[in-house]
Order: structure tokens, then C-alpha cells, then sequence
């Protein structure tokens, strides 16, 4: 949903700088406390070696999975100075979710986001008389989102869980 130009003006006067859909980057701090610290440097943006980060709304930096995946090296923690991005057990929370456009999904074989997989997260289970779906393991992901990169046809989003 699209927001007009006098609801996204409303929202900042209230706290409110991104939308809740808006993916921080690894480590970031809670929103409110995040849109506090941070100072839109970009140093975390230049760190990033896959091109994840972008400068997002407002100049804040988020995560864009159409741009790369996290490898998780710490480099955009290392690089802020202003206690934005803090290291701590878990870099995020958020998992991608299968749209309906996936290739399996319309019959189609395709196993990009499994074969893209390090943590071997994404499983493909046989259905009877077709084409084995692609299954989600939630608990072995790490939200990387190799798997968005590399899918043809867009068909995995990241949400936060």
C-alpha cells in the first residue's frame, strides 16, 4: 500500500520515520532507539560487501534483497560509529516467505533458492503427481536472503517474523 505524501509526513511528526515493513540491517537496534542513533553517514552502506544495503527512506540505510543477500561480516557493526548496529546473538528477525509466483508453485521445476541455500534451510517435499513445493525450515534459516537474490522470477519476499 502506498502511502501519500501528507500520511508519511503525519508519521514522521510522530516518531514513525519508516514503514513496518522497513528491513534495518543486520544488528540494528530497536526502530525507535535506531532512528535516534543513527546519523545517515552511510559509513555501514560503503561497508557492505554484497551491495544489501542501500540508503532507504529519509536516508536511513535498510536492507534491499533486489541489491544482495548478508553474509554476516560484521562489517557494517564495525563501521558504526554511532551505536546504531550493535553485535549481539542475533542479527535480525526475518525469514522470506514463498509468494505465489514461484516456479514450483505453477508447475514449473526450479530449485534456485534450495541449490543458493548454505544452511540447507529451504527443502523441496515430492507431492503426488506433481512438482515438490518448496518448504521453509524457520529455524534453520538465518535470514541471509541468498535465496530472494537468486530466484528468477522474484518470487520470495523477507518479512519480519
Amino acid at each position: 500500500m502506498t502511502q501519500t505524501p501528507l500520511a508519511s509526513r503525519r508519521h514522521f511528526l510522530r516518531g514513525r520515520i519508516s514503514d513496518s515493513d522497513t528491513l534495518r540491517p543486520p544488528w540494528s537496534i530497536n526502530e525507535s532507539l535506531f532512528v535516534d542513533q543513527c546519523r545517515r553517514c552511510n559509513d555501514c552502506i560503503e561497508q557492505c560487501e554484497t551491495g544489501l544495503l542501500v540508503s532507504g527512506s529519509g536516508g536511513f540505510p535498510e536492507a534491499d534483497y533486489d541489491k544482495g543477500y548478508c553474509t554476516f561480516c560484521e562489517q557494517c557493526v564495525d563501521a558504526c560509529d554511532h551505536k546504531a548496529l550493535i553485535l549481539t546473538d542475533t542479527p535480525w528477525r526475518q525469514l522470506p516467505e514463498i509468494t505465489d509466483k514461484c516456479l514450483a508453485s505453477n508447475k514449473v521445476f526450479c530449485r534456485s533458492c534450495q541449490e543458493s541455500c548454505e544452511v540447507e534451510a529451504i527443502s523441496f517435499q515430492l507431492k503426488p503427481g506433481g512438482i515438490a513445493q518448496p518448504q521453509l525450515d524457520n529455524d534453520l534459516c538465518t535470514g541471509c536472503g541468498e535465496c530472494i537474490t537468486d530466484c528468477p522470477v522474484q518470487a520470495l519476499t523477507m518479512k519480519q517474523s
